[in-house]
């Protein structure tokens, strides 16, 4: 299918918020075009944000750069070596593209940027990155709408909670992840008249509910744990505990990633994307994952709707309730 280059209203873009505007007024069947710069993050929250404008009538075109782990200074660094050298591989991606080319392969709606996850709490990580990634967009760019992709804490059992020699201001929580990310994200996005994207809020508001939120299984313990028993999972929006296949035909292995989305996770940030990017309600959105329960997409529909709506809330400079 030919895709129609088609943009969002200037009118939307022009106030310098994220597009979080309720859907009255906007025309059906709009086509988003949409490049991300971030890591293995950004790939969690956009798995199934193609199915979502699709379901919701539209159509996503999405270019992903992606390096696993990636940080701002990551990027950065990468844009700044192909400036000095173009032939420098340094500032090139797998693919053999820079990042100049892909912001001039035509008109992006919108360009994303985040922090790694493992910086997000600390915001000296933050400068002078996201600001020379920042001026690169809009000097490539110009007529994209800056968003900042806030990543989610990390599930509250993970094991970097539990360090006995962690650093000065390391998180001991995820809701003292959370309370350092929220902080970071939204200081970096005023500094840049940037728009946010509030997938972090979103998954702190749903791992805090009372019935959907995810409690750790007591009962499990990992040292003493066989293959293939695993803990109680219900309700988590991260990968959690799993078991490996061995190195080298060895037995299979327990480990532990409490970092990255699975697949209700993944649901729940591209419910956020979706509302910012397309400026409607992603509730009566019919798009459901084979695998996620039809209550449980429904709860985090309605929680990613919430988490919108306070951060448009708070951009106004309303008070939130």
């Amino acid at each position: 299918m030919k895709i129609s280059r088609r943009f969002l209203p200037l009118a939307i873009l022009a106030i310098g918020l994220p597009v979080l505007v309720p859907a009255t007024g906007l025309a059906e069947g709009r086509v988003v075009r949409l490049l991300t710069i971030g890591n293995s993050f950004s790939r969690n929250a956009t798995k199934h944000l193609g199915e979502l404008a699709e379901a919701g009538g539209h159509e996503l075109v999405h270019r992903p750069i992606i390096v696993g782990g990636a940080s701002l200074e990551l990027h950065a660094t990468k844009a700044q070596a192909h400036e000095q050298d173009a032939a420098d591989p340094a500032g090139l991606y797998a693919d053999g593209r820079s990042l100049r080319d892909e912001l001039l392969d035509g008109e992006w709606d919108f360009v994303t940027i985040q922090q790694a996850s493992i910086k997000s709490h600390d915001l000296a990580t933050y400068r002078p990155f996201a600001n020379w990634l920042a001026d690169y967009v809009a000097r490539h760019a110009p007529s994209a709408k800056l968003l900042v992709h806030q990543t989610w804490p990390y599930r509250i059992d993970d094991p970097r909670f539990a360090k006995t020699d962690a650093q000065p201001g390391e998180p001991r929580s995820d809701e003292e992840m959370h309370r350092g990310l929220a902080h970071a994200y939204r200081t970096i996005a005023a500094e840049l008249g940037a728009g946010i994207l509030p997938v972090g809020d979103a998954f702190f508001l749903a791992a805090s509910d009372e019935r959907w939120g995810f409690r750790p299984d007591p009962s499990f313990d990992p040292k003493s744990a066989e293959h293939p028993s695993l803990p109680d999972q219900r309700h988590s929006l991260h990968v959690g505990w799993r078991w490996t296949k061995g190195k080298d035909g060895g037995p299979p292995r327990l480990s532990m990633d409490g970092h990255h989305a699975n697949l209700a996770g993944e649901y729940l940030g591209a419910c956020v994307w979706y509302e910012v990017l397309f400026g409607e309600s992603v509730v009566g959105n019919t798009h459901v994952p084979a695998g996620l329960a039809i209550d449980h997409a429904r709860f985090l529909r309605e929680t990613a709707h919430r988490a919108v709506a306070e951060e448009r809330a708070r951009s106004a400079g309303e008070r939130l309730p």
